[in-house]
């Protein structure tokens, strides 16, 4: 029996104001729009990149969207119809019979209330309990999403909790009223890989248990082929195929589709180049064929960075004026040459981010001591004066994670791009001479010389992070930390800045170390692999060495945890 029946859905946005007014669709082109249905006690995900009108889709169901959005067509749940309901009705069936649980937790909890008054306040509305029974209600729901001493974390606040954590509190407040239909937009693409195994495992278990549907919105196929019994690929506001799980991953139909399936790293063997949409699409099947790596052959390569016993600490408060030592990074050693690349890899909370910022000195020295030998040409950077860091600045760069927030909305591209040339002196004595080495950069990067005038939010997130990588080869830096810098972004477009970091690389001789959770991204990225646990290496090996023959219980859990489609299936 079908539970939620969307039909020739569109959706559009008014954009300006009076005689100026004008319209961007968002789902839906034209008069043609999307369908497709939920059954009961089903999973159905919607699969694309990001533009391609999933979240507005599903967002639509609830009137989840700004005012200046109109919707056409249908949408019917549970026999009634959601697009003429009043906001009253919306009200009462948001929360109580259709639930939300979104990508990023930490925007989606308020910070001022505690985790308990949060999944309190829908028993109270929708189900008329009282408050010491919605508290106990409360400790039961943190208990089956498996979150560890509940009574305890009920007076938490979000900031206290991991990502996870924060994830299993949010799915905890969906399921507080038993919905007939959760809606889980990219519940898992902020998290690391094991994390991301224990929230989609607690989902399919939950949906069997309380025989609710699930409306799974993903770009990662991988992740869907786990969860969901039917998919609806999309593209441009459009559907571009659906139909059983199996029978998308077995015998897709549509070229985008397969492109989809064909533009993720994969463990099962290093390709020299990354499918992207346009490759797939267009023919050029022959990039994925894999490619041995020489490790003999740069095996030669001078050592440009070495690293020694790295620790880090942070003080923490202990009681009204005491404080103690937490040590995040501990004895962190390795070598890296000219030309290669060093995977780091590790839960959230191993360590790996913090001991990328702690050999570029991004920690405050007050925040805690620092320890150990960082030798970049044989000079120890951890011994420097800060009055003498600048020129080493330059020469080791830093690609954030979040291109949203590591480019100055102030800036134009062309200002982010000439500001650090300027200030080490790079691209010619003159305005002109780098302003043509920014044009320059731009076209490396795959943009066009029209965007050195353009500001961050003109551009997509991969567009963004191209611009990032673009700032950091601009003052020619013999080093490069990679953190975590395309896990925010969509199969396709990692596989373009993937393709592009690798390109430079070979082009510039940059030497890398890649910060990740993904053991895919890792493999096609990396010739060595560190892995990380509580601040410590616990396993380091030649990628294939490593990934093929792990030693470590830990890192055999970590690989387990990849998304796998179809052979990972998590459902029956």
């Amino acid at each position: 029996m079908t539970l939620l029946n969307v039909e020739n859905l569109r959706v559009r946005f008014r954009m300006g104001r009076g005689s100026r007014v004008a319209y961007a669709e968002g789902v839906g082109r034209g008069e043609l729009g999307v369908s497709f249905a939920v059954p009961e006690n089903s999973t159905v995900a919607l699969v694309g990149e990001s533009g391609s009108g999933k979240s507005v889709t599903a967002m639509s169901i609830l009137n989840l969207l700004p005012d200046n959005a109109e919707r056409h067509g249908g949408i019917t749940f549970a026999g009634r119809d959601m697009l003429a309901a009043t906001l009253p009705q919306l009200q009462a069936i948001r929360g109580r019979e259709i639930a939300c649980v979104f990508q990023d937790p930490m925007t989606s909890l308020n910070p001022v209330f505690t985790v308990g008054e949060q999944i309190v306040e829908p028993l109270v509305r929708h189900l008329g309990l009282s408050r010491r029974h919605a508290l106990e209600k409360a400790e039961s729901l943190l208990t089956e999403v498996g979150l560890p001493d509940p009574k305890r974390r009920l007076s938490a606040y979000p900031h206290e909790l991991s990502g996870g954590q924060q994830q299993r509190v949010m799915i905890a407040i969906a399921l507080a009223c038993e919905p007939k239909l959760l809606i889980a937009d990219e519940p898992t693409t902020a998290l690391d890989v094991t994390i991301q195994r224990q929230i989609l495992e607690l989902l399919a278990r939950l949906k069997e248990k309380h025989r609710m549907s699930m409306l799974f919105i993903s770009h990662d196929l991988g992740v869907v082929g786990e969860i969901a019994d039917r998919v609806v690929v999309m593209r441009h506001g459009l559907v571009r195929e659906q139909g059983e799980v199996s029978q998308i991953f077995a015998a897709p139909q549509d070229a985008y589709t397969k492109a989809l399936l064909a533009c993720r790293p994969t463990l099962d063997g290093r390709a020299e180049r990354l499918m992207v949409i346009d490759d797939h699409i267009e023919g050029r099947l022959e990039l994925k064929a894999p490619k041995p790596v020489d490790h003999a052959a740069r095996a030669d390569e001078p050592v440009v960075l070495q690293v020694k016993s790295l620790t880090k600490s942070f003080w923490l408060r202990s009681g009204v004026f005491g404080r103690k030592e937490f040590q995040a990074v501990k004895g962190v050693s390795f070598a890296l040459r000219r030309g290669h690349t060093l995977g780091i890899v590790g839960e959230s909370g191993s360590g790996k981010t913090t001991a990328g910022l702690a050999l570029l000195r991004l920690h405050e020295p007050a925040g805690g001591p620092m320890g150990g030998e960082v030798l970049f040409n044989g000079q120890d950077l951890l011994q420097v004066p800060r009055s003498q860091w600048q020129p080493f600045r330059r020469r080791i760069q830093i690609v954030f994670q979040n291109p949203y927030a590591s480019l100055n909305p102030r800036f134009t591209i062309g200002q982010t791009l000439l500001e650090p040339m300027r200030i080490h002196k790079l691209g010619g004595n003159t305005d002109a001479g780098r302003e043509e080495r920014a044009r320059y950069l731009l076209g490396k990067v795959g943009l066009d010389a029209g965007a050195m005038h353009k500001y961050p939010h003109e551009f997509s997130g991969g567009q963004r992070q191209r611009i990032a990588i673009a700032r950091a080869i601009a003052v020619e830096p013999d080093v490069i930390v990679l953190d975590e810098a395309v896990s925010a972004l969509d199969v396709s477009v990692q596989a373009q800045v993937l393709n592009l970091l690798r390109d430079l690389q070979d082009e510039l001789g940059l030497a890398y170390i890649f910060i990740s959770h993904d053991l895919a991204v890792v493999r096609f990225m990396a010739d060595e692999v560190l892995v990380m646990k509580d601040g410590e290496v616990v396993e380091r090996n030649a990628t294939e060495v490593l990934l093929a023959h792990p030693q470590q219980d830990y890192t055999k859990r970590l690989l387990a945890a990849v998304p796998r489609g179809l052979q990972g299936r998590l459902v029956a």
